[in-house]
């Protein structure tokens, strides 16, 4: 494994969409419930956790799609390709699709959500795992751990 990049781009599936990333995200997550399962016609969705002001995106301006509730899954207006997340509970940060950027596979998830909600066959090398999201309360201790990792 290379380990985290300091800065990162990439886009959604047709291009339109483009990312770019600076400096290290501050956690990486894989939620495994089942909106996320739906969302992404897989078993889970990977998340990269920035700043927002280090994240800039171009290109046409992104979709409201999911729930359209609390959490704001934005996607691509022409290839609808999910590719970020914002809500208010994640104050300044913004919660990019880590398969979206081009070295994805360095983001390794940190911590897995939702396990309850898990498919049976699914294992990932995470360093935590919570039932349900983490406590509001959790997020600051697994973010300095984070940092003091170079997956």
């Amino acid at each position: 494994m290379t380990g985290i990049k300091d800065a990162d781009q990439g886009s959604c599936r047709c291009g339109q969409v483009t990312l770019k990333v600076r400096g290290r995200p501050v956690m990486t997550l894989a939620c495994h419930c089942k909106g996320c399962q739906k969302m992404t016609a897989s078993a889970f969705s990977l998340s990269a956790l920035y700043p927002q002001d280090c994240v800039e995106i171009t290109g046409p301006e992104p979709v409201i799609g999911g729930m359209h509730g609390e959490l704001r899954h934005h996607f691509c207006p022409h290839c609808l390709s999910w590719v970020f997340t914002r809500a208010e509970l994640f104050g300044p940060l913004i919660n990019v699709r880590a398969t979206m950027l081009d070295h994805a596979a360095d983001l390794v998830p940190f911590v897995e959500t939702c396990t309850t909600e898990k498919l049976p066959w699914v294992t990932i090398p995470t360093r935590h795992s919570y039932p349900q999201f983490p406590p509001m309360e959790d997020f600051p201790k697994l973010m300095a751990e984070f940092s003091e990792t170079r997956n």
